[in-house]
């Protein structure tokens, strides 16, 4: 069973760094790519980046392309997160998501996604 817990969130003054993390388990590692993804209140979620759990590429979205770095433990099967500079606009559910991947290009959009994670609020505060 594919299990990927979110972990990490939680209150942060404006300006602050957070770093998620999401451990998975219940599948061969490199087979996966993974992803991060947040949704605000009342707005449709959206991607934040991804890795390649193969060959460790990494894409960004444009959101938070600039504050964030996604990194991976491969032998721990556990993702990152590092956020920076976070201001109100950042406050949300941030969840984890992985895609069977294989050897087909990365990619970071909502609806290839296999697997999500039950996410992790973070309250950015003024």
């Amino acid at each position: 069973e594919v299990q990927l817990q979110a972990s990490g969130g939680g209150l942060v003054q404006a300006g602050g760094s957070l770093r998620l993390a999401c451990a998975a388990s219940g599948f061969v590692w490199a087979d996966h790519s993974m992803a991060w993804f947040r949704q605000a209140p009342g707005k449709p979620r959206e991607a934040i980046a991804c890795i390649s759990g193969r060959n460790g590429e990494i894409m960004y979205s444009d959101s938070m392309k600039s504050r964030t770095t996604i990194s991976s433990d491969n032998a721990k099967k556990t993702v990152y997160l590092q956020m920076t500079s976070l201001n109100t606009d950042d406050t949300a559910v941030y969840y984890c998501a992985s895609r069977i991947t294989y050897h087909s290009p990365l990619q970071c959009h909502e609806f290839v996604m296999d697997y999500w994670g039950e996410g992790t609020l973070v309250t950015v505060s003024s």
